[in-house]
């Protein structure tokens, strides 16, 4: 029996865990939700850019000039020229032009 006491007293996770499943089927109370949320830790809350609001900045200086976005720059682009060759984006719930010719 001391093989038993003497593996939950190690701290490998392998270890936790079985500790744990061993606390959970005979009754004991396991505190897994004890520690704050990931979304409400300071730590982890100040890491991360504000991606939304970057974002709509850069909208905004990209309509005043002052900053450059090659690739919606390249998206515009490429849509003009779709629109100059008469082939617009195709919609959902829009027919497709008849381009199918039958044989008479």
């Amino acid at each position: 029996m001391s093989k038993y006491v003497n593996l939950a007293n190690l701290t490998t996770n392998y270890a936790k865990r079985m500790n744990r499943l061993s606390n959970r089927i005979f009754g004991e109370v396991v505190k897994l939700f004890s520690e704050k949320p990931v979304d409400k830790r300071e730590e982890i809350v100040q890491y991360y850019p504000r991606l939304r609001e970057s974002h709509v900045l850069m909208k905004h200086l990209r309509w005043y000039g002052l900053f450059r976005d090659e690739h919606q720059d390249f998206k515009e682009e490429y849509q003009r020229l779709r629109e100059l060759r008469k082939k617009s984006a195709w919609k959902y719930g829009e027919k497709k032009k008849d381009s199918t010719k039958t044989l008479k």
